[in-house]
């Protein structure tokens, strides 16, 4: 399997009834062993409330007619950007993107496939900033962010039955 041969769609609030569907398979393929938490059955209710969002983008990655990978979010808006009271001082430039979510299918795990749909999301965006949460237990996915330019600045439980997440920022674009 080569990134190469995927085929990135980029796709707006105004795809959601189109994509609703390959975006929850591809969570539930890449979920599969923690799908009976309860908090990771609640993903369509997310994807449905970031699709909501005007200015929702989202990429996907397809094999062939396949999906295998995705990632998403919005714009946060202007001053209201939570991550704000995880830094003493807070940059300049402020505009920030929050990078919602990212799956990909397990048989295209380390291909490269999560850090090709992540730049082709971030590609070109107009905010100054990312923000996005990892699960404080996968702190191998947190060094990947860590290797495209994201630190960590603080931790957050934005839910009382989700996990913990660490809070990472990066500038735009990515290094």
């Amino acid at each position: 399997m080569s990134t190469v041969d995927l085929d990135v769609r980029r796709f707006t609030h105004e795809d959601l009834p189109q994509i609703r569907q390959a975006l929850i398979d591809v969570h539930a393929d890449a979920y599969a062993d923690v799908m009976d938490d309860e908090f990771n059955q609640r993903f369509p209710w997310f994807v449905d409330h970031w699709g909501g969002h005007p200015e929702f983008a989202c990429v996907i990655a397809f094999d062939g007619m396949e999906p295998v990978a995705f990632a998403y979010g919005a714009p946060a808006n202007p001053y209201r950007e939570w991550w704000r009271e995880h830094l003493e001082t807070v940059p300049e430039k402020s505009r920030t993107f929050s990078f919602s979510e990212l799956a990909v299918r397990t048989k295209w795990r380390k291909t490269g496939t999560a850090e090709l749909v992540s730049r082709a999301l971030l590609e070109g965006r107009e905010e100054d900033l990312v923000v996005l949460l990892v699960d404080l237990e996968h702190p191998k996915v947190q060094h990947m962010y860590e290797s495209w330019g994201f630190r960590k600045v603080g931790e957050r439980q934005p839910f009382p039955d989700s996990p913990v997440y660490a809070v990472m920022l990066a500038g735009l674009p990515l290094k």
